[in-house]
């Protein structure tokens, strides 16, 4: 079967492709709200801690009734250009049922910060989380965030040994792993990428860490280009060393696809976690 590309800015159009898309991100606003507030009345969050001098180097953490066993730090996507860290609060409650501490960050976006300056961003926020949480670290990011975090864990990371070490398991969710084909979409009129970036920021181009253990998790309902860049990284790092996995969850598109992580139970959760 013959397959090429003709549109690349429709096939990265989640809100194209998705029925009732205008409903997003609308529908995780109450929710992580009132997470929020429930876990600042009990004394278990910890709001807009500083990792960076810019305005948007802030991030929550979220604490479990026990001492935390670990940190998972979840990164939010938007292609690097849109949302914050109030968004995803709710999120915290799988991890939180595992007695793991949930950090999510904010980061200056593009076109204000350019794609390797958020990968370091995003460095100073794990390492900024990690100083507060003892013991392992999980890494989930979607979307942008799938590629943040598999940054992280890409042989150029910006992060110091003595964090990157505790790294046990990254989940990308809906991630984007090569950055080429974003040169060819409207979003590059502000992201601005070039072939330069692209190769030094792309994981797929990358060679993973040591001991890396990945899964690349998708929505069944994903355009072409996500499928493809779900399975993409998987299949190259495999080859590298890494222990990976390609998960796609029937009956899931892009947005809906995080939404197993506000479940202890759910099997998102259980992938970041085992």
């Amino acid at each position: 079967m013959r397959y090429k590309v003709k549109d690349w800015t429709w096939v990265y159009d989640n809100g194209a492709n998705i029925p009732k898309s205008e409903n997003w991100p609308g529908v995780w606003v109450e929710p992580a709200r009132q997470a929020r507030e429930h876990l600042a009345a009990a004394g278990r969050a910890h709001l807009d801690l500083a990792y960076g001098d810019a305005e948007r180097e802030r991030f929550d953490l979220f604490l479990p009734n026990a001492k935390p066993q670990g940190l998972v730090v979840f990164v939010h996507g938007g292609f690097w250009m849109n949302l914050d860290k109030s968004f995803w609060s709710h999120l915290s409650a799988g991890p939180l049922g595992h007695n793991y501490a949930f950090a999510v960050p904010s980061y200056t976006l593009a076109p204000q910060a350019r794609i390797a300056e958020i990968t370091r961003a995003i460095g100073k926020a794990v390492s900024a989380a990690a100083e507060r949480v003892e013991g392992p670290i999980r890494l989930i990011g979607h979307s942008a965030g799938g590629h943040l975090v598999t940054r992280m864990i890409s042989a150029t990371t910006p992060l110091a040994p003595a964090i990157s070490n505790r790294i046990e398991k990254t989940v990308s969710i809906s991630g984007i792993h090569d950055l080429r084909p974003m040169i060819r979409t409207k979003r590059n009129e502000t992201l601005a990428i070039d072939a330069a970036e692209a190769a030094s920021e792309s994981p797929a181009l990358l060679e993973p860490l040591a001991n890396t253990r990945l899964v690349c998790w998708a929505g069944e309902r994903e355009t072409s280009e996500f499928l493809r860049q779900n399975a993409l990284l998987a299949n190259i790092w495999i080859g590298l060393g890494a222990e990976t996995e390609v998960v796609i969850e029937p009956d899931r598109h892009h947005f809906n696809v995080i939404d197993g992580l506000a479940d202890p139970t759910h099997p998102l959760t259980q992938a970041l976690l085992d």
